[in-house]
């Protein structure tokens, strides 16, 4: 957990009625009135950033043996109490009682220590060992006195009193520029004020509106507002809206926080030579106890109690609700600001996919117009053409014709169009605003969350880490902590280590690079196997078979292409195995030292490793196949065999299709199995293998349940993290290829926020609620990703399409200006007689073709330098140079430029920010002035301070915040003392 500096730490206050005793999501009396979701969750905002509704206790001694799912489905819901009624349980340590018997003893002894030390810092705890039970549990209280401290210490911000709250101290402002608007007179208003206020509003309206029917029934998830915070200090108290019961104070996601905080710096061991034996990690890493987590607030199931983990799954992982604006603050509130930043910005994603979406659908619907009428489609389709093509292969391969390869050059006209360029270059620009807006987002969620000022807790070391040097002798003091730890020598410990890890790291590499080749020797003989197939089919009165034999030969390169593409889809699910397994081993070999440095370095290994295995084809695909492939009579040969050709319709075509297997076949197909079959299935398994009693199922406490969910691991949002990077660098490297690209992410997306919403409220345990301002190291990596994109883009688009080609042949070569006699123009003539014996063709009527033609730019045999480049292939060659240059260079320019225009952080949120910081230190610093007087600060006191500051400040005509004197007799007065 990283705990910072300025955090905020939440107020539970309970809703105001006749009953508030009544008013409880735990296990109490069967009196107490049912609760809604409305009441679970009230619009308050505290430092966990909701509302938390009372949790009245009682005695539930007798309710010990009572079905568990009972109490989920009771109106006070499920227990969350000691046996007392009293004390609220944040936090379960969770322990085996199996194993050999002296490590059992001596993990007895550690957990002694542990809980001796614990109680010494004031938490209470509490056993549950049921005699017969392998796992056994210890359920941790802190005490408000705990929580006090260490939310001072931690300078946790909380909400002020509601008379300090800046919604109050807005309204006085309001009336203050109300009163100044009646004095000057509405003729003061300036012209530029009035437009650009009318254009604002009008624009506001309309999005409101676009957006009303995807947004969440706020009667039902009633949105949280932000209140005003300052830190917390119990020498003035007197600032904060602290209720009657004081247990009451803070809600269950800030209290499990501390309590972690706590469980993590406490010592297991009395031994002075083992001080770094700290933590409930390392506790778990040495086998003491088997978890820690704390508990999930109720069911999620229809019919049980209405409460914040049901509200979540009835209103966000619901798939009725798949299409409705997320509810963040609830889920914020809930699960942390880490996991609530990864949604934000998923959904932001999201978002932003939808006109990216709409216009890559434009682009493909006017490919698909516009293929039916292309000159090149339509002269490759000719017959009367006649353009016989060289053989694709040696020896066996026959000749065959240009207009056998129709229906893939029509294919290739759909995405191979003059508005690839426009969406390539859209996209550039989508790439830039996403990230430049995401930040934007982002500052305003910092706020609202209270993450401005995040500072990172110094991390302690990794228990692996540590239980690696446990042998180690050489010791060295921390520079921050100031504690020794072991020390390993970097020339002659680590850096033989990190040599051995980064040469396997190329090794894995290479073996995606080994898998690219293998393919791509499947897609050669595959090709000249149909050729052959094909040729020497027997003639038959046969409908069926003729017909078949004329499909595949007509579509024999469709055919090899998309089942080339799903063995590579194999491939790279396979290699993503071994490279998540090997990605671990080799970091663990590292032996880092902090989580943040252990988690900086499987995400380098990782993403290295992904982005070889899922672009390596791709790219090959893209920029290198068909480029050195020689001529006819003349083939470039790597390993005795001739090198891959692109189709008579271009390559594009073809890494639309590898695009768009690899891209929905991972995500769609593949991820969502790993994550939603696989689970039910193994879950289905177990319940055969291990099948429950009635009778174990009622014995079974809220504990019990949460522990039989998977353990949220802190990977668990590294994978999804990558997931998403991954695709976006799908989106924006080969976008000019796939324009449908979008719109299968933003559909995949839509699943993906829901899947994810199940996983975490209904598979896995309540993670730790931690806090994080950003979304760390993937911001970077989208920004480079982003960067490389317009390179690759402009690649594509001058060396994989046609467009520089017919650009270029238009311009210079064509008689009127169209593309009428293209694909002659691009269809250098070989004559059969030049073919040498190792290499001419030997089926039976070979000899009687005596010329053919193949795709490139060529002198034709006849000429004085034959079969040399043609003056049109350097004209090309220039043009294809040229537009790279400039296409990448006014894209960086312009990306350039809008990202400067872009503020990260929107002007009225920086005014919004100095004037808390102002005002929250004004009050205090007068407030606590009064208090040194010997006066007692009341309400009428602090009222009186915030009228006085805030009528030192004014709005101008622009809408600026301007300082007037204090001592202004009038506000006319206060005109002409403006600072």
């Amino acid at each position: 957990m990283a705990e910072d500096k300025g955090e905020k730490i939440p107020m539970l206050e309970s809703k105001e009625s006749d009953a508030n005793d009544s008013l409880n999501v735990t296990a109490d009396t069967a009196e107490d009135s049912p609760l809604t979701s409305n009441e679970v969750m009230q619009s308050q905002t505290n430092g966990g950033g909701k509302q938390v509704s009372a949790d009245t206790p009682k005695n539930v001694e007798e309710e010990e043996e009572e079905d568990a799912d009972v109490q989920d489905k009771r109106p006070s819901g499920r227990n969350m109490f000691f046996k007392d009624g009293k004390k609220r349980i944040d936090y379960i340590l969770a322990w085996s009682t199996e194993g050999k018997p002296e490590k059992l003893a001596h993990s007895q002894e550690a957990r002694a220590v542990f809980e001796e030390n614990l109680e010494q810092e004031g938490l209470k705890l509490e056993k549950d060992e049921k005699e017969g039970e392998e796992v056994h549990f210890l359920k941790v209280h802190a005490p408000y006195e705990v929580l006090t401290r260490y939310a001072e210490i931690l300078k946790v911000r909380m909400p002020v009193k509601k008379s300090l709250d800046l919604d109050k101290i807005q309204q006085k402002y309001a009336k203050l520029e109300l009163k100044y608007k009646c004095i000057q007179g509405p003729d003061l208003d300036t012209p530029i004020k009035a437009v650009s206020t009318r254009l604002w509003d009008t624009m506001t309206n309309i999005t409101k509106k676009v957006f009303t029917p995807f947004q969440l029934d706020e009667e039902v998830v009633k949105p949280i507002k932000r209140r005003f915070n300052v830190a917390y200090s119990r020498d003035k108290e007197y600032l904060f809206d602290i209720p009657d019961d004081r247990e009451k104070y803070f809600d269950h996601a800030t209290r499990s926080r501390i309590v972690n905080f706590i469980l993590r710096r406490k010592s297991f061991s009395k031994a002075k030579e083992k001080a770094y034996s700290f933590g409930i990690n390392k506790m778990i890493a040495d086998g003491h106890y088997t978890d820690a987590f704390p508990l999930h607030e109720g069911h999620w199931k229809p019919g049980s109690a209405d409460n914040d983990r049901k509200l979540l799954f009835d209103y966000w992982a619901n798939w009725r609700n798949c299409f409705k604006i997320q509810p963040l603050d609830h889920v914020r509130a809930y699960f942390g600001e880490k996991i609530a930043i990864y949604f934000a910005w998923l959904g932001f994603y999201m978002q932003m996919l939808i006109p990216a979406s709409i216009i890559g659908l434009i682009v493909f619907i006017y490919g698909c117009v516009i293929s039916g009428n292309s000159y090149p489609a339509n002269e490759v389709c000719d017959k009367s053409k006649n353009f016989t093509m060289c053989p694709l292969c040696d020896f066996q391969c026959p000749y065959w014709k240009l207009s056998a390869a129709c229906s893939h050059a029509r294919a290739s006209r759909i995405f191979d169009n003059n508005a690839t360029v426009f969406f390539a270059i859209f996209m550039s620009f989508w790439g830039t605003l996403f990230l430049e807006f995401w930040k934007r987002k982002e500052a305003a969620l910092q706020f609202k969350w209270d993450l401005t000022d995040f500072v990172t807790e110094e991390q302690p070391p990794r228990p692996e880490f540590l239980a690696k040097l446990e042998h180690i002798t050489t010791y060295k003091e921390h520079p921050i902590t100031g504690i020794k730890e072991p020390h390993l020598p970097f020339w002659r410990r680590r850096f033989p280590i990190y040599l051995m890890s980064w040469t396997a790291m190329l090794f894995l590499a290479f073996l995606a690079i080994v898998a690219v080749v293998g393919v791509i020797a499947y897609r050669i003989s595959t090709l000249a196997a149909l050729q052959v197939l094909t040729r020497n089919t027997p003639v038959t009165n046969s409908t069926f078979i003729a017909s078949t034999a004329e499909v595949i030969y007509q579509n024999a390169s469709l055919v090899t292409t998309v089942t080339a593409a799903c063995i590579n889809l194999l491939i790279i699910v396979i290699l993503n195995i071994i490279y998540n397994r090997l990605a671990f081993w080799l970091t663990d070999m590292e032996c880092l030292r902090t989580q943040k440095e252990y988690d900086d370095s499987i995400t380098l290994k990782l993403f290295s490793l992904q982005f070889v295995n899922y672009y390596s084809s791709i790219i090959y695909i893209a920029f290198f196949k068909g480029r050195m492939v020689g001529r006819p009579g003349k083939y470039a040969t790597l390993f005795g065999g001739r090198q891959e050709e692109c189709e008579a319709g271009g390559c594009l075509i073809e890494l639309c299709i590898q695009l768009a297997i690899i891209m929905t076949g991972k995500q769609l197909i593949v991820n969502n199995i790993v994550e939603i079959l696989i689970p039910k299935i193994i879950k289905w398994i177990k319940r055969k293998i291990w099948p429950e009693t009635k009778e174990q199922k009622m014995s079974r406490s809220p504990w019990e349940k949460d522990y039989r969910l998977q353990p949220a691991e802190t990977t668990s949002l590294f994978y999804e993290y990558l997931e998403m990077i991954l695709q976006f660098g799908f989106l924006t490297l080969f976008v000019a290829a796939f324009p449908l690209g979008p719109l299968f992410a933003l559909i995949n997306n839509i699943l993906e926020i829901r899947f994810d919403a199940v996983k975490f409220t209904t598979q896995l345990r309540r993670p730790m609620a931690e806090r994080v301002p950003d979304i760390g190291v993937w911001y970077s990596v989208l920004y480079g990703i982003s960067r490389i994109a317009i390179i690759s883009n402009a690649f594509i688009i001058a060396l994989t399409s046609d467009f520089i080609p017919r650009l270029v042949y238009t311009m210079a070569y064509s008689p009127d200006g169209t593309l009428k006699g293209y694909v002659n123009q691009t269809l250098a003539v070989f004559n059969t007689s030049d073919f040498d014996e190792a290499h001419r063709p030997v089926f039976e009527g070979s000899d009687i073709v005596e010329s053919c033609r193949y795709r490139d730019f060529r002198n034709p045999p006849d000429s004085d330098d034959p079969y040399e480049y043609s003056q049109m292939y350097w004209h090309v060659l220039a043009a294809r140079f040229a537009f790279v240059v400039v296409f990448e260079n006014v894209i960086v320019v312009i990306t350039g430029l809008i990202a400067w225009l872009i503020p990260d952080v929107p002007a009225k949120l920086k005014l919004h920010i100095r004037r808390e910081a102002y005002m929250s230190n004004e009050i205090i610093i007068k407030t606590e002035l009064l208090r040194a007087k010997g006066e007692t600060v009341g309400e009428e006191d602090i009222e009186k301070i915030i009228e006085d500051e805030s009528q030192r400040y004014k709005t101008n005509d622009f809408g600026s915040m301007e300082l007037v004197h204090r001592k202004s007799a009038s506000p006319e007065a206060a005109e002409n003392n403006v600072v």
